[in-house]
């Protein structure tokens, strides 16, 4: 079943480029982008207490720890995340999408380190090799030729810009490895640890509008009454597929694991990049079809029985008949 639901989640996350692309109007959002995210935790919210609330309605009736003490500890995602978001940005400012994108790869590694560090998960030697093996994969598949002029921006961004690059990619892999760690550290029901979840992110989205209007002096109004200001089918199509997206992961993170995620959304950046030669015009680039066939050897690599990358004798049965019998006297003599 987790192997639909993380091809599920490849194409979702494919597409969401794609469909934010869709819904600008000559290269400008003309929505609040900021409340896209808002609306597609109200979206995960109101799903998820469907759920919930039909899981309520049989027997037995779905666990559900309230008290203070685990309750407390779903808010710290919705925190990281909203510090993850503004070191992105501040990222942004030192170095261009290119070196950023490259960057952002990181934290395909720093996954894997808090996964083993944090959640005390093994990985073999094998594992390691192909989690560092997709980290290339993908950051060969977005470096420009070296004929380009952009291919000297790679390293001559200021040290702050790699040093937020790095933060970033730890802040990405921390609230992975965290959420993971919430949905796992107990038998409570999928749906009621995502409204709890999800509960928390909306509070805090929301509080995101509230200081932004705050920064704007209001010149716009209030953020309640821009909420729907410029949206479209389009824009409703990247709320749907945020949100999806969303659910999808809760349930990895409950019944797979990070890593498996990790591996879907690099597929799905890959695919992204495929879609967009047809879509868009993208010219391909011997870099990209390098990055696919690295990535698809550490997929395999990863998942794989070890038994597959290994020679093992076959077994040799004896035959009964072949053995030899030894008497004692024989072994007095020598």
């Amino acid at each position: 079943m987790k192997w639909y639901i993380a091809a599920l989640l490849t194409v979702l996350t494919s597409s969401q480029g794609i469909l934010t692309t869709l819904s600008q109007s000559n290269g400008k959002y003309k929505y609040d982008y900021a409340t896209v995210p808002f609306f597609a935790e109200v979206f995960k919210l109101i799903v998820s207490s469907v759920f919930l609330w039909r899981e309520c309605k049989k027997l037995p009736p779905p666990k559900m720890t309230t008290d203070w003490k685990t309750v407390r500890l779903f808010p710290i995602p919705s925190v990281i995340y909203l510090i993850y978001n503004n070191v992105q940005f501040a990222t942004l400012m030192y170095v261009d999408i290119s070196t950023y994108q490259i960057m952002g790869n990181l934290k395909i590694v720093t996954t894997g380190i808090l996964f083993r560090l944090f959640l005390k998960k093994k990985l073999s030697n094998l594992q390691w090799m192909a989690i560092i093996l997709l980290a290339v994969g993908t950051t060969t598949s977005q470096v420009k030729g070296c004929g380009e002029a952009s291919c000297d921006s790679l390293f001559s961004a200021p040290i702050q810009g790699y040093m937020l690059g790095i933060l970033s990619a730890c802040l990405s892999a921390l609230a992975g490895v965290y959420t993971e760690f919430l949905m796992k550290q107990n038998n409570d029901s999928l749906y009621w640890q995502n409204v709890q979840l999800y509960t928390f992110g909306a509070i805090f989205n929301m509080a995101r509008l509230v200081v932004d209007d705050f920064r704007a002096g209001f010149e716009k109004g209030p953020w309640w009454q821009r909420l729907f200001n410029g949206y479209s089918i389009t824009t409703w199509m990247v709320v749907l597929n945020l949100g999806s997206t969303g659910l999808l992961v809760s349930w990895l993170m409950k019944y797979a694991d990070n890593i498996v995620k990790v591996y879907s959304t690099s597929m799905a950046m890959l695919l992204t990049m495929v879609l967009a030669v047809f879509l868009f015009g993208f010219k391909p680039t011997l870099q990209l079809f390098l990055g696919i066939i690295i990535c698809m050897m550490s997929l395999h690599m990863y998942f794989a029985p070890p038994s597959m990358f290994v020679g093992l004798p076959p077994t040799v049965i004896s035959d009964p008949e072949s053995l030899v019998i030894v008497s004692d006297d024989h072994k007095a003599e020598s």
